[in-house]
Formats: structure tokens, C-alpha cells, sequence
């Protein structure tokens, strides 16, 4: 469990002049009165478009039963993400099997974790009529993929993932949870800011791989969650580099220390490298998360 453990102690989870151009009168009358503001008056209509701001955000709300959230989030898809929350949860299992951990797929669009966790069906509802997790590998397990064929696509404007979201978040009977790490989908959109401003998060992990493409969309992720005030604990590197199996001859194939380049402009902490590997990927595809089913391996340690 040596990158997984690693993971866990340094990111504290153990326990950012033209020609003129005609306008309509209604245009010109906004423009004039926009220079006749003073400085004051100015800084007056700042200070009241904060308040009115801070009156339409939603108060925080933690989730019943659950103690911390770990986010994993990412600026751009296909990095890795999702096979690190899997992991990622399972390690809080297994580093203090007195923990109760979850896992949610908020990821609506693209839910990775039925498949990953091995999971099939549809929820039950409780006494008080939440859906109950699917279990796996000790695991809680909530997904939009229980809810919705396999193959099907979710087609849905933004509101109706808005409501979906909160459903995830507030009508699941998780139980009694040490942790809930949250699967988040790739981007800085609507689904990040909901949970981000709706919940208490205690820390967000970062995932890229090296290639600047997408450290790029990386760094805007952790200021997002620096400007919502979240903590972000670090980044994680994925497929940091490819050993031929035969020759053992390694390559950058995504390019090399990108994640640390960013961790150093962002004065945060590399938690650890993941290499890109085979039997990662085989184990994600199959249902049997690397760190369950293969807890020795290189790929672990």
C-alpha cells in the first residue's frame, strides 16, 4: 500500500483604438451614466453587488452520516480520474479497516464507477424513502449509472443535472461514513460549483497526467477550488511514465515532472506519481481495482 499510504498522510486524510462604432440611444444613455459614477459611488455599487451575491449562495449543508468528503476532481477528462477515486477510496478502506468509506459518482454525463466497482442494479429505498448505496469491496457506492441503462446517454440541459446532483447528494442513506470521496466530473462548470458550494469539503485532490495540454486545465481546477474556498491537498500525476515490459526501458510518453512544475506554481504538494501500466488498466476494466486485487503489485507500492 506505499503510494497509496503516501497519498493519505501528505494530503491530510488520515483522520485561483478604433473608428467609431454607432450605438442605439439606450446604449449611449448607459454609457454615459457609467462615467458619471465617482469613485465612491463606485465602490458603493461594488459592495452592494457583493451583498446581493452572497444572499443567493447556498448555505452549506453537511451530508447526514458522512464526517469528511474528499473530492477528486481534474480540469480535463481521459486523466485518470475516476480510477484514482476508485483507489483512492479503497485505500482509506484498507488503510484503517475501522473506517467506514464511500464513494460517489457525481460525474452524471460519463458515471465510471459501476464498472469499475463491479456494480449492477438499482437501488433500494430505505424506510425513509433514500436510495441505499451498492456495496463492493466494503465500499458505499452511489452512481447516476445505477439509475440509467448502460448504454444510454443522459441528454439533459443544466437544470435537470442540478436536480440530479442534489438527489445524489442529499437522498442517499449513506449511513454512518468516516469519508466520502467524490468522483467529480472533468471541467470547472455548474456540477462542481454545486457540490462545492452546497457541502462541506475537508480537502480536493488534483489528477493529471504530465502533458502540458492538460496541466493547463489542471491549474484551472485548483483555483476553482481555491476561489470557492476549498482546500486543495495536492496533485496527483498520472501515467508519469511507461516501462516496456520487456526491455524495462522507461518513457515519458506524456511528457516528465509536468505535475511537479505545477505543484511549485501553485506552492501545493505532489502526492505521488501514478505510472501508466497495463495491469491498471485492466483491473479498472474488469472490476477489480488495482488496490483491491492487486495490493502488492509495483503499481501499488
Amino acid at each position: 500500500m506505499g503510494f497509496w499510504q503516501r497519498l493519505l498522510f501528505f494530503g491530510g486524510l488520515s483522520h485561483r483604438g478604433g473608428g467609431r462604432v454607432p450605438c442605439s440611444l439606450r446604449g449611449i444613455r448607459a454609457l454615459v451614466f457609467r462615467r458619471q459614477l465617482s469613485g465612491a459611488e463606485s465602490e458603493n455599487l461594488k459592495q452592494r453587488r457583493a451583498q446581493i451575491m452572497s444572499r443567493g449562495l447556498p448555505k452549506q449543508k453537511p451530508i447526514e452520516g458522512v464526517k469528511q468528503v474528499i473530492v477528486v476532481a481534474s480540469g480535463k477528462g481521459g486523466v485518470g480520474k475516476s480510477t484514482t477515486a476508485v483507489n483512492l477510496a479503497l485505500a482509506l478502506a484498507a488503510n484503517d479497516s475501522s473506517k467506514a468509506v464511500g464513494l460517489l459518482d457525481a460525474d452524471v454525463y460519463g458515471p465510471s464507477v459501476p464498472k469499475m466497482m463491479n456494480l449492477k442494479g438499482n437501488p433500494e429505498l430505505s424506510q425513509n424513502n433514500r436510495m441505499r448505496p451498492l456495496l463492493n469491496y466494503g465500499i458505499a457506492c452511489m452512481s447516476m449509472g445505477f439509475l440509467v441503462e448502460e448504454t444510454a446517454p443522459v441528454i439533459w440541459r443544466g437544470l435537470m443535472v442540478m436536480s440530479a446532483i442534489e438527489k445524489l447528494l442529499r437522498q442517499v442513506d449513506w449511513g454512518q461514513l468516516d469519508y466520502l470521496v467524490v468522483d467529480m466530473p472533468p471541467g470547472t462548470g455548474d456540477v462542481q460549483l454545486s457540490v462545492s458550494q452546497n457541502i462541506p469539503i475537508s480537502g480536493a485532490v488534483i489528477v493529471s497526467t504530465p502533458q502540458d495540454i492538460a496541466l493547463m486545465d489542471a491549474h484551472k481546477g485548483a483555483e476553482m477550488f481555491r476561489k470557492v474556498h476549498v482546500p486543495v491537498l495536492g496533485l496527483i500525476q498520472n501515467m508519469s511514465v511507461f516501462q516496456c515490459p520487456k526491455c524495462k526501458h522507461k518513457t515519458h510518453i506524456f511528457g516528465a515532472d509536468g505535475a511537479e512544475r505545477l505543484a511549485q506554481t501553485l506552492d501545493l504538494n505532489v502526492l505521488g506519481d501514478i505510472p501508466l501500466h497495463l495491469s491498471i488498466r485492466e483491473a479498472s476494466d474488469t472490476g477489480q481495482p488495482v488496490v483491491f486485487s492487486q495490493p502488492e503489485s509495483d503499481e501499488c507500492t
